[in-house]
């Protein structure tokens, strides 16, 4: 009779688990721009590991440092080796929840915005973050877009040129197809 019950208890939860539908993507981008007073700093990573949870909102993001490119590699090896330490952090993510996410319909065409709160953590340091976006959804087929800006000092990245030929807040734009 125990084994029966477990047997009924595990098929529930499966059966559970397989309900909720899950997003996921490798190939979103991620942009930053901290063009200072002399210098344009732009970089851009297109395998922006990604998934969401329809049913609950929840949301991460991951992103290798390293796969940022940008207009010519000595700008590249300076944004590794000098300010992201890239060696030392490889990575940032975000973990957290779309808080609206039951205002977005999957089933109709549209685009609905959102609200998006948990912690982004960059150079090693976490920080609670509250940013909005959109996301657009055409033929059940979800894209979520954003903007916000980051403060480098907060992140705890330094450098000589910071504030100066870098920007002490660099503009951050998401897109992410799943």
């Amino acid at each position: 009779m125990k084994k029966l019950l477990l047997s009924i208890l595990s098929v529930v939860f499966i059966l559970q688990l397989n309900a909720q539908k899950v997003y996921g993507t490798k190939t979103g981008q991620i942009s930053f721009n901290a063009t200072g007073e002399a210098v344009k700093i732009i970089g851009v990573n297109n395998q922006v590991d990604s998934k969401f949870v329809e049913s609950t909102g929840q949301i991460i993001f991951g992103v290798l440092i390293k796969a940022f490119k940008f207009e010519n590699q000595l700008m590249e090896d300076h944004f590794n080796e000098n300010y992201m330490e890239s060696t030392k952090f490889p990575k940032a993510d975000f973990k957290g929840f779309i808080t609206n996410i039951k205002e977005v319909n999957f089933s109709k065409n549209g685009d609905y915005p959102i609200v998006v709160e948990g912690t982004l953590t960059i150079h090693g340091v976490g920080n609670k973050t509250v940013t909005k976006g959109v996301i657009s959804v055409q033929n059940g087929v979800p894209v979520i877009k954003g903007e916000f800006a980051v403060s480098l000092k907060q992140y705890g990245i330094k450098g000589s040129y910071i504030g100066d030929k870098i920007a002490s807040d660099a503009s951050i734009k998401l897109n992410c197809k799943y």
